[in-house]
């Protein structure tokens, strides 16, 4: 499975957010766009329409289990895509912001 560390990814990079309601409305990556894993076949095509047409999906969820499947689902659709190592723990423990819904300082849950 393809991935990629959080220290890697830039400002601006497209991020796919895949964890549950709860989790995102706690705390998120500014940007990122959010569709839960149990609703992502479903709203794929929200997905095809916000990613960039020759760029690259990074995945992220809470540790990087759910993301590697969504990761893998999308490669096997032909879409050039990378799990986020480690998740939204990582990101959070690396400094990167993460805010709520209200856009406040928000927390992983």
């Amino acid at each position: 499975m393809p991935t990629v560390e959080v220290g890697d990814l830039a400002d601006g990079d497209f991020l796919l957010d895949v964890r549950e309601d709860d989790e995102w409305q706690a705390g998120h990556a500014e940007g990122a766009l959010h569709i839960p894993i149990s609703e992502f076949v479903a709203r794929y095509g929200e997905l095809t329409e916000a990613a960039p047409q020759d760029g690259r999906v990074n995945v992220i969820c809470r540790s990087g289990g759910r993301s590697a499947q969504v990761a893998m689902y999308l490669n096997q659709q032909g879409v050039d895509a990378v799990n986020v190592a480690g998740g939204m723990q990582v990101w959070a423990a690396k400094g990167r912001p993460v805010v709520n819904t209200k856009g406040q300082p928000g927390f992983v849950l």
